[in-house]
């Protein structure tokens, strides 16, 4: 039988690592899509490589994006600095509208594929506020998907699946280690240098070191400061 075949949305990070070996260990072919899209910290797309070829990724893809020609973000602007304190409401390092983005060019690639799943590794327990980190988001982009797409229309059901969403980052920590990810691959934070060092301040990077502390397990991140 032919292995069912899934898009793995993949930034490098950790929670995108621990969902593609999530979907390897439930059969998935999996097609790891990265985006270089202009984003501070451009050591993930480095991170994104060695996760994709570690996690046995049939494919590691990077579409290239210009969204600092929007700018609106920290991540896509250098005007507006990362913030390093614990940010009230929706904070300033949301990149507007990217996870739409992304999705939709994921959603393409799934159709050229002829695959009918498409991971991401979206959280609403320990986020940072973002709008499209809901499951009411993941839910109406999939209605949609389906409405959108010639694989929809003709009976071929595609589903967004984001396997972290209930989940804290402890239990995503306590999951993927179950799973064999190596962590020191990844680079979390929001402003990590050219080497992936971190900055040890960013909301990324405190949600990060709070998940392996509650989860008991050593963080194998570097930082800056040593």
């Amino acid at each position: 039988m032919t292995a069912k075949k899934a898009v793995v949305l993949l930034s490098g990070g950790l929670d995108s690592a621990t969902v593609l070996a999530m979907a390897r260990d439930q059969g998935y072919e999996c097609y790891a899509l990265g985006f270089d899209y202009g984003q501070r910290h451009r050591s993930e797309l480095a991170a994104a490589q060695r996760v994709a070829t570690a996690g046995g990724a049939v494919e590691h893809k990077v579409v290239c994006l210009d969204l600092r020609a929007i700018g609106g973000s920290a991540l896509t602007d250098d005007s507006i600095a990362v913030p390093e304190d614990a940010p009230g409401g929706i904070p300033v390092t949301y990149v507007p509208a990217r996870n739409t983005v992304f999705l939709s060019i994921a959603l393409g690639w799934a159709e050229v594929l002829g695959a009918q799943d498409i991971f991401v590794g979206v959280n609403a327990v320990d986020y940072s506020g973002y709008p499209d980190c809901r499951p009411e988001y993941i839910e109406a982009f999939e209605r949609m998907a389906n409405l959108a797409t010639r694989a929809g229309v003709e009976g071929q059901r595609l589903h967004v699946r984001a396997p972290l969403m209930q989940m804290s980052k402890a239990d995503i920590v306590r999951r993927g280690t179950e799973l064999g990810v190596d962590y020191s691959l990844t680079v979390s934070c929001y402003q990590a240098d050219d080497a992936g060092a971190a900055c040890g301040r960013c909301d990324s990077c405190r949600l990060r070191a709070a998940g392996f502390a509650e989860a008991g397990l050593a963080d194998p991140t570097v930082y800056a400061n040593g």
